[in-house]
């Protein structure tokens, strides 16, 4: 008679892998992913020990019933947390297109990530717009091919990528609206997303200039908060984002070329977002200036998964529009 063993010993050995391995994934999928990886690993790895001593004692009859019988359960075990911590997908029935743009490559990971990932998970479209390679903050190939690897985990339909002088991205005014302009004719968003006024950053200023300029017929944009946003910046509109907050750290730790930067520090982007929840009345957030935004967009997001936490009457509008 064949034994099971050898087969359960390889099955249980590629479970343990994968669960060693498997971080980003769990972190983009599951709710609670640090504890159901602790979780896997250990489970795998006891039964692997236990499948491999049953083996090399040949383990026959009622004994073998018995142990077959246990692996089954603790795998059980193991399947029931993973159904229920799985964040759910859904195909929205008025699917929304929105557009994302950024001075740099890990912009739109630091600042609103999490957003888009919820975005992507309730069936919307999502397509981003990054000026600059960054070539001036660090190595340029090396953070185009970390943003195409962010976009593909927080499974963006499009990445975009301009390769406009980085710390110069003012002089590059009239090209960069032209860019945007030419991605609202094709892509058509409901709400774009894009840097705020109130931001430190010389090339965050000048992406949020062209995109006004660009989007000055638009009714629906939101500025998100990055990581050189001044005191000034003063949001009204929060996306509760606790069941995409892991995805968020995973997708900004792609951009292993600015790792060493403070502001890309997991503690640093939980601390945010944790104060953001607090004004929220939610746990996590991301938190968002609107230029304009057209109540009617805003409630086809929220009525997806309650995404946004304070909601205008009819349309908001700052000093900022053009």
């Amino acid at each position: 008679m064949i034994s099971v063993y050898p087969l359960l010993i390889v099955l249980l050995a590629g479970l343990l892998s994968a669960s060693l391995a498997g971080k980003a994934i769990l972190h983009r999928r599951f709710r609670h992913p640090e504890g159901l990886r602790r979780l896997a690993v250990t489970i795998t790895a006891l039964l692997l020990i236990a499948n491999v001593v049953a083996f090399s004692m040949d383990l026959q009859g009622h004994w073998q019933s018995a142990h077959l019988t246990a692996t089954v359960a603790a795998l059980t075990a193991l399947v029931i947390p993973m159904v229920l911590w799985r964040v759910p997908i859904t195909h929205a029935s008025n699917a929304r297109r929105v557009l994302a743009i950024g001075a740099h490559p890990d912009d739109i990971e630091l600042a609103c990530g999490g957003t888009l990932a919820k975005f992507v998970d309730s069936g919307h479209e999502v397509e981003v717009v990054v000026m600059s390679d960054g070539m001036r903050g660090g190595d340029g190939k090396a953070r185009s091919e970390e943003a195409l690897r962010g976009a593909s985990y927080i499974g963006l339909i499009g990445l975009r990528h301009y390769r406009f002088a980085d710390a110069n991205l003012a002089a590059h005014g009239q090209e960069m609206i032209q860019v945007i302009e030419g991605a609202l004719a094709r892509f058509d968003p409901d709400i774009i997303l894009t840097h705020s006024q109130h931001d430190s950053h010389q090339d965050h200023q000048a992406v949020h200039a062209a995109t006004l300029r660009a989007a000055r017929r638009h009714h629906s944009i939101l500025c998100f908060e990055s990581p050189s946003a001044t005191r000034e910046f003063d949001p009204s509109v929060f996306v509760d984002i606790e069941d995409y907050m892991e995805a968020k750290v995973q997708a900004v730790r792609m951009h292993a070329d600015q790792k060493e930067k403070p502001y890309m520090a997991p503690e640093r982007l939980r601390a945010v977002a944790l104060f953001r929840g607090a004004q929220a009345r939610r746990r996590v957030a991301e938190a968002y200036e609107p230029v304009r935004m057209l109540s009617s967009e805003l409630g086809s997001f929220e009525s997806q998964h309650s995404s946004y936490l304070e909601r205008p009457n009819e349309t908001y509008t700052s000093s900022s529009a053009s």
